[in-house]
């Protein structure tokens, strides 16, 4: 049973089938018999578990098992305390009302890398980050929570799942690190 830490790069789709216009796992990932434990879209960034055990890769990856995931989030727009608070707690979103969740506003983190292409920038629109804790991962769903409550998400970084983080684990994009399956326990 192998574990693997891998910084998904943005625009890569997170499969090893091939695509017909992206890159994916495998031009990263030289590996044999893994998989992704859940996925991230091609417009997010950063950490995926990759495994080579099914029953890992249902632990991980099962809501059931609720592995909570962080993420980082440049917003255009600047957060209230009010809008943090409708972030955090249960939002509908129209085909279903969130889990409550840990939402902050961060400065923004110094020590990520440059993203590739950079953000749209414009001079008269300020945007700020938040950190975002999830015990669930619809499809989309942070951005669509940003949306709902009208900071449109430019950046999205997923940077912990369950004990597993980018702080403790650097990884530059594209990057990957074996890990110990049982510090998940």
């Amino acid at each position: 049973m192998a574990l693997f830490l891998f910084n998904k790069p943005f625009q890569v789709m997170c499969q090893f089938s091939p695509h017909p216009a992206r890159t994916t796992l495998a031009d990263y990932v030289d590996i044999p018999g893994v998989y992704p434990a859940g996925r991230l879209d091609a417009d997010s960034e950063g950490l995926v578990l990759l495994t080579d055990d099914g029953k890992l890769q249902h632990r991980i990856s099962h809501p059931d098992s609720k592995q909570p995931k962080t993420y980082i989030v440049q917003v255009e727009g600047v957060p209230d305390t009010g809008t943090l608070e409708r972030l955090a707690a249960p939002l509908n979103l129209g085909d279903f009302v969130t889990q409550p969740c840990k939402v902050s506003a961060i400065e923004a983190p110094d020590w990520i890398w440059e993203r590739d292409p950079p953000i749209r920038h414009r001079e008269n629109k300020p945007t700020s980050w938040l950190a975002i804790t999830l015990s669930e991962g619809k499809n989309r769903q942070v951005r669509r929570m940003t949306a709902a409550v009208g900071l449109p998400t430019l950046r999205l970084v997923r940077i912990a799942i369950g004990p597993f983080s980018l702080a403790t684990h650097p990884l530059w994009p594209g990057e990957t690190r074996e890990v110990s399956p049982s510090e998940l326990d």
